[in-house]
């Protein structure tokens, strides 16, 4: 080991890495316990992070993978346009922008706040919140079809919204009335600052403590050991290059539209990962583009993921990684395009990554396809008890992909994503809206040794006239989850409207401004994850447990398993007896 790559004292690196994952996970239960929005108090759909006084990563809380795209570019944003010594202790800055402030979509806007210790910058503590509407032609501001990020809401670029200690209330009433809920978004506003300030507070204490030069050698020492361990990961994996291709339906506008593809090719050598992104194709005529912070995001999550899971999340795990993305193509767009639903692309430069390590890895760690998409409903209308408009935004889990011992797990989030759901009684409490149904999708996971994970249905009614009704998913019609070494493809997706009489309405997947009346449903079905292995292969116990809890039909079991069905019938029916013994 070289001096570059000493860690000088790994005792107190240890002990300030956990002292800091401490601040981040208080101020990301602050952010939650005290926001307005049933998106952040609710969902969770926020994260948070501490960087040096260089813009440097040193620590984020564990939300929302696709929020590090956004703290990134918005912390050297910060640093782009305001000079260290145009930075005042008591400072916030706030930005949303993607073009002009490094972010990843208008709705995830950032707050970043200057730590001053002994009047010397050290540290910015940093945190972006959806919020569930920011203005532009839609509600919920997110729609495939829209074209231009004009179309899309307010765009903040890096401004001063604290100026040493006092919130600037002229530039806030501005923001927030530029959205459908100036209430929601002033006060969520206002709690992110807050939250940073509870932060930076944090930070001071811990420097007031161990002293500025103590506390900046051990931010040197975790940068450097995280970049060491993941080079020895690297180094561990057999060089040469592999690719995978993954498919979007369509570029945000349906019909008309070519499949979406997203070509990567990982190269494995010198200690380093290479990831090119040539071959995808152009940048989309929707809002279906991944701006390149968000995509920087991608690579990182993927690598963290597949590599190394306890990995800390800080500038060092950036360092081995070079990322290639061609300017004017889906991953890499140029202004004005727009990005709303960048989520979506996002999901599956994650699942073109983990495809092509399947050639990387050994084959008792690659997984198949998990469904690799993050659909999201948003239903708006009138408020009942103030003014204004609620947005109520909802992204619905999916199957994840089955790993070489193990299923996939049903109804989850994957990759970018990490929110909650929104509870069902919080829901109807908050809206004029009504769940009919929310449960698995019987046969949607793939079959395989290890079946897939199922996809989830949710069906909401509105309890008013004048409901209206947004959605963005993917899956529907080309892309799906695939299986791998003999595993079957995950079901693929479905968004239907329901009159009130029972009559039904299949939707475009990037649906958008549809008005629904009293008693009319809509209810998404997200897509199953692929199957590992030839079903053939399925253990008896395993199949039984399916047909008992109605993952699968007798009818599709016998298609896909074959004989096994009698021998797992068998086994139930056994079982059975056996109860009714014990009891006797």
């Amino acid at each position: 080991m070289n001096d570059k790559d000493a860690i000088r004292d790994p005792i107190e690196m240890e002990v300030f890495t956990n002292r800091l994952l401490s601040i981040t996970e208080d101020m990301n239960n602050t952010l939650v316990r005290s926001s307005f929005s049933t998106n952040i108090k609710e969902r969770k759909d926020c994260s948070v992070a501490l960087f040096d006084s260089q813009g440097r990563l040193v620590a984020q809380g564990t939300q929302i993978p696709l929020h590090l795209g956004s703290l990134n570019g918005a912390m050297a944003a910060v640093l782009a346009h305001y000079p260290a010594d145009r930075i005042r202790d008591g400072d916030a800055f706030i930005s949303n922008d993607p073009y002009l402030a490094g972010g990843s979509h208008l709705p995830d806007i950032n707050i970043v706040t200057p730590v001053f210790h002994e009047g010397r910058l050290v540290f910015f503590a940093a945190n972006v919140g959806h919020h569930s509407d920011v203005g532009g032609s839609v509600p919920g501001s997110i729609a495939g079809g829209l074209r231009t990020v004009f179309e899309e809401g307010i765009r903040i670029p890096v401004v001063r919204i604290v100026r040493e200690g006092v919130l600037d209330e002229e530039l806030l009433r501005l923001i927030s009335h530029n959205t459908r809920d100036p209430e929601e978004r002033t006060l969520d506003l206002k709690v992110q600052v807050a939250t940073n300030k509870r932060g930076a507070d944090a930070v001071k204490g811990l420097l007031n403590q161990m002293g500025v030069a103590r506390a900046l050698t051990a931010v040197d020492d975790v940068i450097r050991y995280t970049r060491i361990r993941l080079t020895r990961r690297i180094a561990e994996l057999t060089p040469g290059t592999y690719r995978f291709v993954n498919v979007l339906d369509d570029d945000g506008l349906g019909a008309g539209g070519a499949p979406v593809e997203i070509h990567v090719e990982v190269t494995v050598a010198d200690g380093r990962l290479k990831f090119d992104f040539n071959g995808s194709s152009g940048q989309a005529r929707g809002a279906m583009n991944l701006p390149v912070s968000a995509l920087n995001a991608c690579v990182y999550y993927a690598v963290k993921a597949l590599l190394d899971p306890e990995l800390a999340a800080n500038a060092g795990l950036f360092e081995p990684l070079d990322i290639v993305a061609p300017v004017g193509t889906i991953v890499n767009p140029l202004p004005p395009a727009a990005v709303g639903a960048r989520s979506l692309t996002a999901q599956k430069v994650a699942g073109a990554i983990f495809g092509a390590f399947r050639g990387v890895l050994p084959e008792s760690r690659i997984m198949a396809s998990s469904n690799d998409v993050c659909p999201a409903i948003v239903f708006s209308g009138k408020l009942e008890r103030r003014l204004g408009d609620f947005v109520y935004l909802e992204t619905v889990a999916g199957g994840a992909g089955a790993r070489f011992d193990m299923d996939g797990m049903d109804g989850i989030h994957v990759h970018m994503t990490n929110s909650s759901n929104l509870p069902i009684e919080a829901l109807e409490n908050e809206y004029p809206l009504q769940v009919d149904e929310y449960a698995f999708v019987p046969e949607s996971g793939g079959v395989g040794r290890m079946r897939g994970g199922m996809a989830v249905a949710r069906q909401i009614s509105a309890r008013g006239n004048g409901i209206v009704f947004s959605a963005r998913s993917d899956n529907h019609t080309v892309g799906r989850a695939t299986g791998v070494l003999g595993g079957g493809d995950g079901r693929q997706s479905r968004l239907v409207r329901f009159a009130p009489d029972g009559s039904e309405e299949v939707l475009s997947s990037k649906t958008a401004n549809m008005t629904l009346k009293q008693g009319e449903s809509v209810r998404l079905e997200t897509s199953g994850a692929g199957g590992l292995g030839v079903p053939a292969e399925r253990s008896v116990a395993a199949l039984a447990r399916d047909l008992l809890d109605g993952c699968i039909g007798e009818q599709a079991a016998r298609a896909a398993y074959g004989e096994l069905v009698d021998l797992a019938l068998d086994s139930l029916n056994h079982e059975a007896g056996s109860t009714r013994g014990a009891l006797v």
